[in-house]
């Protein structure tokens, strides 16, 4: 059933912005779409799991969840995350092994949807490349497409920081990757899709913000959005309600 103003057991429309229709109407006709990672296309947040690995999992998920709700500048929360669990190279390969990505239900459809259609699928995280790989793996997105931070090791494979060149370990930077790809594309309408207050400030440049609560609720994007869904499937329905 193509989305309407009204709610329904598969999505929820909030009207703290006044687009709608035009939120659905670039949803149907993008040309590149971006999706945040962490709580949206897989169902937990990397960094956090990662902690949980190396036993401080409770610690580091209090600091993500005040990030997420935009209660803290989004570079200040990583620089603090990463200080209190200093990850190596072995343990990061370890835990990658160990644990693979569980991608939220639907995703792997839509995104083969979309790349049917011909929208170019990216992966725009304030996540870690070392951790969104096997994500973009398993849905056949290119890994040049993957926009994220990058770990640092010295030579002998001990944490040595991140790089705070990349614009995604910023506040603002998911827009930057955005601007710069509609420069390197000519891209005419791209749609942000995400759980949270970084993936919401990405738009504009993006002409349009999807709001995802499938695995986590994030109040002040659910106010804000001007359309929130709680599964893929209603985005998938959409998609081929104008086929």
């Amino acid at each position: 059933m193509p989305i309407n103003n009204r709610e329904n057991n598969n999505i929820c429309l909030e009207w703290g912005q006044p687009n709608l229709s035009d939120t659905v109407e670039a949803w149907r006709n993008a040309d590149a779409v971006c999706f945040d990672v962490d709580s949206t296309v897989i169902v937990d947040e990397g960094l956090d799991q990662l902690a949980a690995f190396c036993d401080k999992g409770e610690l580091i998920r209090k600091i993500t969840q005040e990030a997420m709700r935009g209660g803290l500048e989004f570079r200040e929360a990583l620089r603090t995350r990463l200080n209190l669990l200093r990850p190596s190279m072995e343990t990061v390969q370890k835990f990658t092994r160990a644990h693979p990505p569980i991608l939220t239900p639907g995703i792997k459809e839509l995104v083969s949807n979309l790349h049917s259609r011909q929208v170019d699928v990216y992966l725009v995280s304030g996540g870690f490349t070392s951790l969104i790989a096997p994500v973009a793996r398993a849905l056949d997105i290119p890994l040049e497409n993957i926009y994220a931070n990058r770990l640092k090791f010295f030579f002998d494979g001990e944490y040595a920081g991140f790089d705070e060149a990349q614009p995604t370990s910023r506040s603002g930077g998911k827009a930057e990757v955005i601007a710069t790809l509609q420069q390197l594309h000519g891209y005419g309408c791209v749609v942000m899709v995400g759980d949270g207050v970084t993936d919401m400030e990405a738009c504009p440049p993006a002409q349009a913000f999807i709001g995802f609560g499938g695995n986590v609720v994030r109040e002040s994007v659910k106010k804000h959005a001007s359309l929130y869904v709680s599964d893929f499937k209603t985005l998938i329905n959409e998609l081929n309600s104008v086929d």
